[in-house]
């Protein structure tokens, strides 16, 4: 299969991408878990920011049931999308900055979402989440990628 897309095409489906990138902000924020997880596959891989694998939706649900309510207060938290790297029409590699918001001051993450359309819409696929080692926005004492977390 080609990776060859249109430029009309390749901007709709950013566009499509975009939407789901702000669906996750507002889930995480708004602490909506099943808003959050009807973005994933069904054999989805996650790995969060301090570095727990999981796979497959139930297990991401589970994760997602017990930290996510209440894991937002005193947190707000933005993505700005940077890249995306169409691997094929319907895989894309979409590279995120993730900027988080706390008491303890800012801190900053780097997601790599691998996303799959299916059925006309981009779902998550295969994605990780890190802290940024040097970004001049972050907390010295690392609030979310810090090891206290």
């Amino acid at each position: 299969m080609s990776t060859d897309i249109d430029a009309r095409t390749r901007e709709a489906e950013i566009e499509a991408i975009k939407q789901v990138v702000a669906t996750v902000e507002h889930a995480q924020n708004n602490e909506l878990p099943d808003e959050f997880l009807s973005l994933f596959r069904a054999d989805a891989i996650w790995t969060t920011g301090d570095g727990k694998r999981l796979f497959g939706h139930d297990a991401i649900s589970a994760f997602t049931h017990q930290v996510l309510p209440g894991g937002m207060q005193g947190l707000t938290m933005t993505f700005e999308l940077e890249h995306v790297l169409f691997i094929r029409p319907d895989v894309a590699a979409v590279k995120l900055r993730q900027m988080y918001q706390t008491p303890e001051g800012p801190d900053v993450g780097s997601p790599l979402w691998i996303m799959a359309k299916e059925d006309g819409r981009w779902l998550l696929t295969a994605c990780q989440n890190i802290g940024v080692p040097d970004d001049e926005l972050m907390s010295p004492d690392r609030p979310v990628f810090g090891s206290r977390r």
